[in-house]
């Protein structure tokens, strides 16, 4: 732990909270909800950012930066455009990052915090890059007990070409700029095996929940 850290959420409860790791399409999502059932909640940065895409205010900044070719005609951002673009160059990346990164910080920071003063069982922190990003948003520091989501490279690239309308090879592509599948499983306290069957997963994540929680590193 970090004392030193200002971002650090004060923690009021006795809520458990779990940070999610995998690879892209893994199945991190499913996991999450599994996790937090009934009784827990899901910070999902994901649905954080596809929320703040939809504010004036973001839109502007983004067709100023990136020109009229990433948005739609009624204004709103184009995020497939915008996918391709950001993936394909670092400098347009770390740009809308500037924009992007501060805002969601901010809101799972207020989720985190509120869930904890509501004393929620298990919170859920569904963000894809909870460790490539930690120096910013000091995540890492907050979880309880980190799981990777382990799936198969081919069976993540097929998922994401049926689901999303990806072309073959496109997870691995995008996957270049996050941290290697192997380096998140190396800093997981569990793992999920996800390959099979929905009843499967349910089960091994079942099964998670009832296994002593890890010391806090």
């Amino acid at each position: 732990m970090n004392s030193q850290n200002s971002d650090r959420v004060p923690q009021t409860g006795r809520s458990t909270v779990y940070g999610i790791l995998g690879g892209i399409a893994s199945g991190k999502s499913a996991v999450a909800r599994l996790l937090a059932g009934k009784r827990g909640v899901v910070i999902d940065a994901d649905r954080i950012a596809g929320e703040l895409l939809e504010t004036t205010d973001l839109q502007r900044e983004i067709a100023a930066a990136f020109g009229p070719g990433v948005m739609q005609r009624d204004g709103r951002v184009d995020r497939e455009a915008l996918g391709r673009l950001v993936f394909g160059s670092s400098e347009a990346r770390e740009l809308l990052e500037s924009f992007t990164h501060p805002r969601i910080r901010a809101k799972i920071a207020a989720a985190l915090a509120a869930a904890r003063e509501r004393a929620v069982e298990r919170i859920v922190l569904d963000v894809p890059l909870l460790l490539e990003n930690d120096a910013q948003h000091h995540l890492r520091d907050e979880c309880d007990v980190l799981v990777f989501v382990d799936t198969a490279a081919a069976e993540r690239d097929a998922r994401a070409v049926i689901a999303r309308g990806w072309k073959p090879g496109e997870v691995a592509r995008r996957e270049q700029v996050q941290l290697a599948p192997d380096e998140k499983r190396a800093a997981a306290d569990h793992i999920i095996q996800n390959n099979g069957t929905t009843a499967e997963l349910e089960a091994a994540v079942a099964a998670l929940l009832r296994a002593p929680r890890p010391a806090r590193r």
